[in-house]
């Protein structure tokens, strides 16, 4: 599939709520897959379409566990508080930390169209709600409540 150009803070259309997926379709499918491969070519836990330029409700999650395709997305279900520190490929170079939900469920459609619901605790119901905000047009800045130095990683 293609690697996609990633969108950065100070594009308009990464602040854009994302429209509903109607129909998974050929586009959509591989959306998905492009989207995969850009996640993982830039280092990624967590892909949102409108990073990559498209508004539809679609993302891509692997926090180690394989790959997870969500297709409209949907919070159903919170619980407790986790705080943690957090980025963004659309917001390079920034960190901080953020307080998220230490559990989630999510109801989304997967790309055969069936209807799924996943839990998830810890990273992976950062990346869910991380995610899940980049369709509504909401970065991780907003919800920033200390801003982190990023440290540059040494060359070996």
């Amino acid at each position: 599939m293609a690697i996609r150009q990633i969108r950065y803070i100070g594009d308009p259309l990464l602040r854009k709520v994302s429209r509903e997926v109607t129909e998974i379709d050929d586009r959509i499918k591989i959306l998905l897959e492009d989207m995969v491969d850009t996640m993982y070519k830039e280092e990624g836990i967590g892909l949102a379409a409108p990073q990559v330029g498209v508004l539809r409700r679609v993302v891509v999650i692997d926090v180690g566990e394989g790959v997870l395709k969500l297709i409209n997305p949907e919070l159903i279900y919170e619980e407790g508080e986790n705080i943690d520190i957090e980025g963004c490929l659309s917001v390079p170079n920034r960190a901080g930390k953020v307080k998220r939900p230490e559990k989630v469920k999510v109801k989304y459609i997967d790309e055969t169209g069936e209807e799924k619901v996943i839990e998830g605790t810890g990273l992976l119901a950062k990346a869910l709600c991380h995610e899940i905000d980049h369709l509504d047009g909401i970065l991780f800045i907003d919800k920033m409540i200390e801003e982190v130095v990023v440290e540059e990683e040494e060359e070996e």
